[in-house]
């Protein structure tokens, strides 16, 4: 007997909750087999005892009807933890999709929807794989701005479920609640069902292999939020802003909210929309309508990469309404801007790279937040120096600020070597006794 012959005859067992086949699930391990004899572990959605007893007579059935050899079967089975449902969901969704990046902003009407339409665009001129999530519930633009408003998604079967096809236009994959909307029909929902609406457009969609998806996401920090960054495993986020102060005041929150402890979400950079005017018959001038570089400045304050800035230029707008991205033009003004833009994709190693140090931190992060503190990632720079940043206070160890700072700097530069130091800001580490 092999495992294999085993999970085969496994794959024909149904998890009655979860209504799809257990190996399919990964809810099959340690599967061992001693002549004749098969033991294997199990985890059910239920912890009911009909139900185990159920699944467990299902499983003995399978193999020993499709596994001449299996003689004795034992199966233990223990329930399958409600966050691990979550969880198996998540991968099963997202296994073929490399990257998921979030592009947000804290006010609206500063063009994040223009952003996100051309940095996926642009990625897919370059040749790679891209899907693109329109999750602003309320304000769906991104149909019109890929002229697919007619649209709508097709339907297949996989692996007995019904599955969503995205609409596809420019070599970008797009699934939208405004395709299952008229133009001018308003989506009035209140908080929950916005979440459960996009709950299903992440879950029910059959994306095929990505190198990147984008989600194009509401202004503001709320539930939408929240059920994206619980249910999507996120690679970075970009902030869009103007530079005006009424919306940097509002990027300033959207930064707040990814680094808070609970979502950790690395931010990727930010980008200056509507930095300056030219015009046509002064294309050399520059007219900073909404201030000049606040952008900039906040990267500069908070530690972030200014991933670029995009002029206001007619032809932009012209192009979201009529449908063809403005990165997609041949060697212009804002095709050039857009494609300085795109230089996302040069930050993959960065990003991989804050993944293992988060994973590398995941202990020490847990240590302060239990004694009331906070440790940070703030930036790995272009010459991989880390950032880090720590307020809190040492109430069960005899560490002081330095040992603490040589801990951290220690357990970064012994598992990661591509990172050359680590740098603390305001590090501070106190002693109490209680």
């Amino acid at each position: 007997m092999t495992k294999d012959e085993i999970l085969k005859a496994l794959s024909f067992v149904l998890e009655p909750d979860l209504k799809k086949d257990v190996v399919s699930l990964n809810l099959v391990s340690n599967i061992g087999i001693d002549g004749d004899k098969v033991t294997f572990d199990l985890k059910v959605q239920n912890n009911a005892l009909h139900n185990k007893k159920r699944i467990e007579e299902a499983c003995i059935f399978h193999i020993q009807n499709k596994v001449l050899r299996a003689a004795q079967v034992q199966v233990s089975i223990d329930a399958l933890p409600k966050e691990d449902e979550a969880a198996v969901q998540k991968e099963k969704t997202f296994k073929n999709i490399d990257k998921v990046i979030a592009i947000a902003s804290g006010k609206g009407g500063v063009g994040k929807s223009t952003i996100t339409a051309n940095l996926a665009a642009g990625l897919a001129k370059k040749g790679f794989k891209v899907g693109l999530i329109d999750a602003d519930i309320y304000g769906p633009s991104i149909p019109m701005m890929f002229d697919v408003m007619n649209e709508k998604p097709g339907v297949q079967n996989i692996d007995g479920e019904s599955k969503m096809l995205p609409v596809e236009n420019y070599g970008v994959k797009i699934i939208s609640i405004g395709f299952f909307s008229a133009p001018d029909q308003a989506i009035v929902w209140r908080g929950p069902m916005a979440s459960k609406a996009l709950t299903q457009m992440f879950n029910d969609v059959e994306w095929g292999e990505l190198d990147y998806l984008f989600i194009d996401l509401p202004p503001g920090t709320g539930d939408i939020h929240l059920t994206i960054v619980q249910s999507v495993p996120l690679t970075g986020a970009v902030v869009v802003s103007t530079p005006q102060p009424v919306a940097l005041a509002d990027a300033r929150k959207g930064i707040a909210m990814f680094n808070m402890p609970n979502i950790n979400i690395p931010i990727l950079g930010l980008v200056e929309n509507m930095s300056y005017f030219s015009p046509p018959e002064l294309s050399g001038n520059k007219y900073y309508i909404f201030g000049e570089k606040g952008v900039s400045r906040l990267a500069e304050e908070k530690g972030l990469q200014l991933l670029g800035e995009i002029p206001i230029i007619e032809s932009i707008r012209e192009a979201g309404d009529v449908g063809r991205p403005a990165v997609l033009q041949n060697n212009t003004a804002q095709s050039k801007a857009f494609d300085a833009l795109n230089k996302i994709n040069l930050l993959e190693n960065k990003v991989e790279l804050l993944k293992k140090v988060n994973k590398a931190l995941e202990n020490v992060f847990n240590f302060v937040k239990q004694d009331g503190g906070e440790l940070k990632i703030i930036d790995l720079t272009d010459d991989m120096v880390l950032q880090v940043e720590l307020n809190g206070a040492c109430r069960t160890c005899d560490m002081n600020t330095m040992t603490f700072k040589a801990g951290v700097e220690e357990t970064i530069l012994k598992s990661i070597p591509e990172i050359k130091s680590v740098e603390a800001l305001n590090f501070s580490f106190e002693q109490i006794r209680l």
